[in-house]
């Protein structure tokens, strides 16, 4: 089955404290085989990357407005007249809190919703093609 991937390298800030963060070089990636989602691999002090999954509606209104609860929230705001998206992700291992360039994110989304757009996740799937042989039995 043929597939596209979008990706994009970028550097996050993991923020320690208002006052520290560090650099975490991280991946984002969208796959039209899983067309709800985007992931993100982060390269934190570790062999392995960490590697996160939430859904693609979730990053694309974050960047405009606070959203998402529980395990991941996303939300606009400025640093040092920067526009950044703060993403805080919490899982049993830890919590993490995020700030990734606005601008770099949103381009990648575009690309993304160039390549899938909203509302048609469910075609690339194959799953109006799966109800249409099923109904027509």
């Amino acid at each position: 089955m043929h597939y596209t991937v979008v990706e994009r390298e970028l550097e996050l800030k993991l923020i320690l404290s208002p006052e520290r963060s560090i650099p975490v070089p991280a991946r984002l990636s969208y796959r039209t085989d899983d067309p709800y989602a985007v992931h993100v691999a982060f390269h934190i002090n570790s062999e392995q990357p960490v590697y996160w999954t939430f859904s693609r509606d979730l990053l694309v209104e974050g960047v405009f407005r606070p959203c998402g609860h529980g395990d991941v929230r996303v939300w606009p705001t400025k640093s040092e007249g920067r526009s950044v998206v703060l993403m805080a992700l919490s899982s049993p291992d830890g919590d993490a809190l995020l700030e990734a360039p606005a601008a770099q994110v949103s381009a990648w989304l575009e690309r993304t919703l160039r390549v899938v757009p909203p509302g048609t996740e469910g075609e690339q799937l194959g799953i109006d093609d799966a109800l249409d042989q099923l109904l027509a039995q």
